[in-house]
């Protein structure tokens, strides 16, 4: 993996971690209750954590959000979703959401790829606010 592959998922996960710092750090209780709310709403419960990342991964592809791929790639790999798992997830989406999603679904596999080089993984541990 290159330098670069790897910076891209440092810079995705340190700029996600500082916005939202900076915008929970504003007094809005809108704002503070949604990224509670989201946060509450990836727990485990009736579905468990996995199923609801991979529920939020084929939200966000048919959505094409790149972010909201990116983070929901990332929880997937740490709720412990394999490679197979999630390319089944891509077909899904790519059913619900029809050929529109093919650019969002070869970011969705370099993502993944970059996340499954070398030491990269632990270095983009998402922080506990689930809001991506």
């Amino acid at each position: 993996m290159s330098g670069t592959e790897k910076d891209r998922v440092v810079e995705f996960t340190e700029f996600r971690q500082r916005m939202n710092e900076r915008i929970l750090g504003h007094d809005n209780q809108v704002v503070r209750r949604f990224f509670a709310l989201d946060t509450q709403t990836y727990k485990d419960g009736a579905l468990d954590l996995k199923t609801k990342e991979l529920l939020g991964l084929v939200a966000s592809m048919v959505l094409r959000c790149d972010d909201c791929i990116s983070y929901h790639v990332a929880q997937c790999k740490e709720a412990g979703v394999n490679r197979d798992e999630m390319f089944e997830t891509f077909s899904v989406a790519l059913v619900v959401g029809g050929s529109i999603v093919i650019p969002h679904l070869r970011r969705a596999v370099d993502f993944l790829d970059q996340l499954e080089g070398e030491g990269v993984h632990a270095q983009a541990k998402p922080d506990h606010q689930h809001s991506v």
